[in-house]
């Protein structure tokens, strides 16, 4: 059994999707809330608030502000729960500081399990059913079908859509016998130890023109008075800059989940490298700022993050091997693939030619083909490495564990 998210489309009528803004609303002054809580505390009294003592304080909450019991006791938790996350996150030094959220920005609230709402759907269209609210027609199509276990409700650019996960047994055609190295760049998305080169589409550079224009009028139509509320020309401006970006957005995940098919497809042994794409994507403080903004703008261009993520889940319901090697470890861009000698490049040598061996390929390729031969190492040596996953910030199934573990030990005789 596997967990998958499907992402339904909602079609609510005006007086639902008034509801719907309000308990939007409502869930997002009870974050501003917790996180007020949680930084008072500290800095005049220097106590530390966890989640459990907002989450105890919840009842308490709920009969001074009547309005929050319409919207249920698992749904306000999960609100609380994400305050949660985002300090620990702080804490790990994995994100910045937690900051309060306005109305206008936030997406949106989870239901953690079946309480408060429930679903009339094989996957395939059907109804979902919210307390307090009533029935909602909803349009998608699930790929894989089973039970369904959580739903966020979210609201972006004008409309509503519903995130379910679902228990299932994933269904995908088996995999070829064939084995494959990737290198992914800007130049060329992705390379592979075949010689085959995937073009970037350059979805953002595409609609980059369209953006600035629309993006000029919304820069002009902007108070630049504090305080001042926003016209509805600005607004409206606004929407306009996001519904190009969502486009954008649609079109690389479009091509995105093409490539991995066409990729996992021929091939059960996928080899690629370990990135750390925070830190390549990340600021430049010193000199060659808008050469940099420029990399950068290229690196999110190509999605390489949810490129990899989707090969790697593909393969892996498909019964295949995804293996990814350490660059500080093995060095392919520096490697050659036919000798293994090393020898540093610059980024504008684009062809990989070994002065040892006379070796002569394209610089991705070479990379690719030394991450295929290692993970061939690899798999026959049985010392195959999972991808790293992310750090733990206090998960819900870890909350669980915690308190069956308070129970189990005040169950215990003294």
């Amino acid at each position: 059994m596997a967990i998958k998210r499907i992402t339904f489309r909602l079609y609510p009528n005006k007086a639902q999707n008034d509801k719907l803004h309000y308990w939007k609303k409502l869930h997002c002054l009870l974050y501003n809330a917790c996180v007020y809580h949680r930084k008072t505390e500290y800095k005049k009294f220097g106590k530390n608030v966890n989640y459990f003592d907002q989450q105890n304080s919840l009842p308490a909450f709920k009969e001074c502000w009547h309005e929050y019991k319409e919207l249920g006791s698992h749904a306000l938790q999960a609100t609380v729960k994400r305050v949660d996350f985002a300090f620990q996150r702080f804490f790990k030094l994995k994100s910045g500081y937690p900051k309060f959220k306005s109305s206008r920005r936030y997406k949106g609230w989870t239901y953690l399990d079946k309480a408060g709402w429930s679903i009339e759907s094989n996957g395939h269209h059907g109804f979902l059913s919210l307390s307090n609210l009533g029935k909602i027609k909803i349009r998608g199509k699930a790929r894989d079908w089973g039970v369904p276990k959580t739903c966020t409700v979210m609201f972006k650019q004008g409309k509503w859509y519903a995130s379910l996960t679902v228990e299932c047994n994933p269904t995908r055609y088996q995999t070829d016998t064939g084995a494959i190295g990737l290198d992914f760049g800007t130049f060329q998305a992705v390379a592979d130890s075949n010689g085959n080169l995937i073009e970037n589409p350059r979805f953002l550079k595409a609609a980059q023109e369209k953006i600035n224009k629309v993006a000029k009028k919304f820069r002009r139509k902007r108070n630049p008075k504090k305080g001042v509320k926003a016209s509805r020309r600005w607004r409206k401006a606004a929407r306009k800059v996001g519904k190009i970006q969502s486009s954008v957005g649609r079109k690389r995940q479009d091509w995105q989940h093409k490539v991995a098919v066409e990729i996992v497809s021929c091939n059960s042994l996928i080899a690629t490298e370990r990135l750390n794409l925070k830190g390549m994507t990340r600021k430049s403080i010193g000199k060659r700022k808008k050469q940099k903004s420029g990399l950068n703008r290229s690196i999110l261009d190509v999605g390489i993050g949810n490129l990899k993520s989707l090969i790697n889940y593909k393969v892996t319901e498909a019964g295949g091997l995804y293996i990814e090697i350490s660059t500080q470890k093995v060095k392919p861009s520096q490697t050659c693939p036919n000798c293994g000698h090393q020898e540093k490049k610059t980024l504008a040598e684009r062809e990989h030619h070994c002065e040892k061996c006379g070796y002569r390929c394209d610089r991705d390729v070479a990379a690719a083909i030394v991450m295929l031969n290692y993970a061939r190492g690899m798999e026959r040596a049985s010392l195959v490495v999972e991808s790293p996953s992310s750090t733990s910030c206090g998960s819900m199934r870890q909350l669980g564990a915690l308190r069956r573990q308070k129970r189990q030990s005040q169950a215990q005789p003294d």
